[in-house]
């Protein structure tokens, strides 16, 4: 038995559980995929879905983008340290990039942790752990670069028919209200053939849609010296037999090339969507942002997204009251969301991000002004996406069927899904079984701002082989539920984390 099977059992022979906690960005929640299959790999067993720190193992995938991120985790930190009183060898792990940013801090704040580690290094969990047990004293482990790219990780994937492929590590941008390429380090891209290769191993086991996964997608190709590689990427995407469905996220205009937009056009199996974050509407906020675009650069993408794909839906990310912004500054934000017309977007409230330059910057607004601006800018977002919805009813969608998408479908008899959009879609349940990852065929009759509804019947359902994995999945002995998410999120897989904050404002 290797050290690390044997620190997973107890000493009776039980399987010790695990729980993880993830905060923060789409990039996080693929990383706790791997610590799940890390720690599975070594012999730990799940928790139950409602187990509420009431693991053997509970690990905290954290996120430092918000101002007041510490506090969320040494709150949840403190809740769980009389249950560690009462539970002999449990043991609390921190990683992430609050973990990565304060390394020192952590353990003299909670003593009681026994690991922390840094994003660099997540596939070193399952050794800290079994090595804070032997030497019991905690184990802080964080590495100043990538040891091994996450995705020759194990993964325990948390949809049977929706993955996340990670295709670049890092940032190169210097946002002034971003901690994240100090976090997450310099880009580093996968090799186009190891990407590919791990996509078909999961069309294989039935996955259909892959969400293509970077801090800075679209400038894939810098670090192996191709500025074409991510048009490149989405075409062999398309040449893959039995993917049905592609997306990507996020990408930043900088590196929104026309070559990008053909792709996109001109292969079946990308979807018409596209999430690129504009954060301000003012070319003089933006060049304080040090964001590489204007507002006439961004519009013209748009213009070129809607011409090429006339069904895309757009959507984005804004930030209201960074320091020194105006009210003409604001104003400006508003008419680029009139002139763009998003499908939706994720708007934030300014907060200072610890250790970024725009934390000291002039001209802090006051709370009170910036809780007024996004107001405005919600109502218009909100009178914007209802309008674009509308334009959906009476159109014919295929949708795949999603797990867990609406709260609200067992008390009204329906199912939910996502169209090739990305658009959330409510549909009456068919009298034929239909499962997570089968697309059906409905006419949409009703817009809501954050919805479509099929009242009607369905015209067509599609058995695939994504529904046949996720049919396979759930006839096994059941496992405990999956990973905690700190943040809701949309999408199959949920593309996005809603409006919290998150590496996806980079």
């Amino acid at each position: 038995m290797s050290s690390d099977r044997a620190g997973a059992v107890d000493e009776v022979g039980v399987d010790r559980t695990y729980e993880v906690r993830t905060y923060g960005c789409q990039m996080n929640v693929h990383d706790s995929e791997r610590l799940s299959g890390l720690l599975e790999g070594a012999g730990y067993v799940r928790a139950p879905e409602d187990a509420d720190g009431d693991a053997d193992v509970v690990v905290f995938n954290t996120c430092a983008v918000r101002e007041n991120a510490d506090n969320k985790l040494y709150g949840n930190l403190g809740r769980l340290a009389p249950m560690k009183t009462r539970r002999p060898g449990m043991q609390i792990a921190v990683g992430g990039c609050l973990a990565q940013k304060d390394r020192d801090t952590i353990v003299k704040r909670a003593p009681w942790v026994d690991v922390v580690f840094g994003t660099h290094n997540i596939g070193k969990l399952p050794v800290l752990l079994e090595r804070a047990r032997v030497q019991e004293e905690a184990q802080i482990e964080i590495a100043e670069s990538l040891e091994a790219f996450p995705s020759t990780l194990p993964t325990r994937r948390e949809s049977a028919y929706a993955a996340w492929v990670s295709i670049s590590v890092g940032c190169n941008n210097t946002c002034t209200f971003c901690i994240v390429p100090a976090l997450r380090g310099k880009e580093k891209d996968r090799r186009p053939g190891d990407i590919l290769a791990e996509i078909e191993a999961l069309v294989a086991e039935g996955v259909s849609e892959i969400t293509l996964l970077g801090q800075n997608v679209n400038a894939y190709g810098s670090d192996i010296g191709d500025r074409e590689a991510f048009s490149k990427l989405l075409r062999a995407c398309g040449k893959i037999e039995g993917l049905e469905r592609v997306r990507f996220t996020s990408p930043h205009p900088r590196d929104f090339t026309d070559d990008v937009i053909a792709a996109m056009a001109e292969t079946p199996n990308v979807m018409p969507q596209l999430h690129m974050p504009l954060q301000s509407g003012s070319d003089t906020v933006l060049k304080a942002m040090r964001r590489s675009y204007r507002q006439e650069r961004f519009l013209g993408i748009i213009d070129k997204v809607r011409a090429a794909i006339p069904h895309a839906a757009i959507s984005t990310d804004i930030i209201v009251g960074f320091p020194g912004e105006t009210e003409e500054d604001f104003q400006q934000t508003l008419h680029t969301v009139r002139e763009a017309r998003f499908a939706n977007a994720f708007t934030f409230q300014y907060s200072k991000r610890p250790g970024t330059p725009a934390a000291d910057m002039d001209g802090q607004i006051p709370k009170e002004v910036v809780q007024e601006r996004y107001l405005r800018l919600v109502a218009l977002q909100e009178e914007i996406s209802w309008d674009e919805n509308k334009t959906q009813v009476g159109r014919t969608l295929d949708v795949m069927v999603a797990e867990g998408e609406g709260r609200k479908d067992g008390a009204t008899r329906r199912l939910s899904g996502r169209a090739p959009d990305n658009r959330l879609v409510h549909f009456t349940a068919p009298d034929q079984e239909v499962r997570p990852g089968d697309v059906v065929t409905v006419d949409i009759t009703y817009a809501a701002p954050h919805h479509l509804l099929a009242e009607g019947p369905t015209t067509r359902i599609r058995r695939t082989r994504a529904g046949d994995a996720w049919e396979r999945r759930n006839a096994a002995p059941p496992a405990p539920a999956g990973v905690l998410l700190g943040l809701p999120s949309i999408g199959v897989p949920p593309p996005l984390p809603a409006a919290t904050g998150g590496c996806s404002v980079v």
